[in-house]
């Protein structure tokens, strides 16, 4: 028998035992971890061929890309031409009259969040009558005043950084707005960007008339702008990109190859969805993806526009 006892298993000892079940595990463990991560990685690699990895944007010194900022509601709260008036008005360029008409009209357009022609009209008309007569440096001098009382404070963060991006990555970063070219030029050198795209009032030995050269840049003529600035500049639009919160600006963004829709209203936030257009949003609160600002603020400012409508009724009577 004693021949034969290598045929039977040896008792071992509980400590011999727990040493065997270790290195049992601890092999065990390590085939399937060398598994696991092989699999992983032929996932990965299946993934990334199926799945190409989006591309960095903006794309660093690409300078035949540019970017191009809406103004009001985009970069900066509200509508640049209502605080100049409000400014302007608090330099006596005119009366309580039109004050409470800025007011109205500033307390409409925060609350509905886009741009209506026949507002925006109105003010531009009522912008252009305080101006006539005066000299272009004089209103220049001025708005560098206006922008630290009423702008500066407005500007989004969000839209700021975006506009930073392209400027880091060796990119010129343009307003484009209806609002007077030397208040966005302004605007644009206060936020180190490279200029602005505004509309043009008419002035003779730097004093202005009251009349406008051409039409306001709104709408499509934003688009011919840009398209003329492109073309100027070099830039190839398909690497370009845009940015805007109002529908009235959707030609300005199918121009370009990397369209925006920041703040959007009801009818830019559809369309955007239906192509595929990116989106942000820097409002906050639901009542403000539905009017288009902060609803403190909303209330804010119709308050102060009821106010001073008010206000006038009672002097008048």
């Amino acid at each position: 028998m004693a021949a034969l006892g290598w045929l039977t298993p040896r008792r071992r000892s509980a400590t011999a035992r727990s040493v065997l079940a270790g290195e049992a595990a601890a092999e065990a463990a390590r085939k399937s971890s060398l598994q696991l991560e092989r699999e992983r990685e032929e996932a990965a690699a299946t993934t990334e061929a199926e799945t190409p990895a989006e591309p960095e944007f903006p794309v660093v010194g690409d300078v035949r890309a540019a970017a191009f900022f809406d103004l009001d509601n985009t970069v900066m709260q509200g509508a640049a031409i209502f605080h100049f008036g409000r400014g302007l008005y608090k330099r006596k360029f005119f009366q309580r009259r039109e004050l409470a008409r800025f007011a109205w009209q500033q307390a409409w357009f925060r609350l509905a969040g886009v741009e209506d022609p026949e507002h925006m009209q109105d003010a531009r008309e009522s912008a252009l009558s305080i101006v006539k007569g005066h000299r272009v440096s004089e209103l220049m001098s001025i708005g560098e005043e206006i922008y630290d009382e009423y702008m500066a404070d407005r500007i989004w963060p969000g839209t700021r950084g975006l506009a930073q991006a392209h400027l880091d990555a060796g990119q010129k970063v343009w307003l484009v707005t209806a609002a007077p070219v030397e208040t966005a030029t302004i605007i644009a050198r206060r936020l180190g960007l490279t200029g602005a795209l505004g509309t043009v009032a008419e002035s003779v030995d730097g004093v202005y008339t009251g009349k406008l050269v051409g039409e306001p840049l709104h709408g499509p003529a934003k688009a011919e702008a840009v398209r003329a600035l492109a073309a100027a500049e070099g830039l190839d639009l398909g690497r370009c990109a845009a940015y805007s919160d109002s529908h009235n600006d959707i030609p300005m963004l199918s121009l370009v190859g990397h369209p925006y829709a920041i703040n959007p209203d009801t009818k830019l936030r559809k369309h955007a969805r239906a192509r595929d257009w990116r989106l942000r949003d820097y409002r906050t609160g639901r009542k403000a993806a539905k009017v288009g600002i902060p609803a403190a603020a909303g209330l804010g400012a119709l308050a102060g526009g009821t106010a001073a409508a008010v206000a006038l009724h009672r002097r008048r009577h």
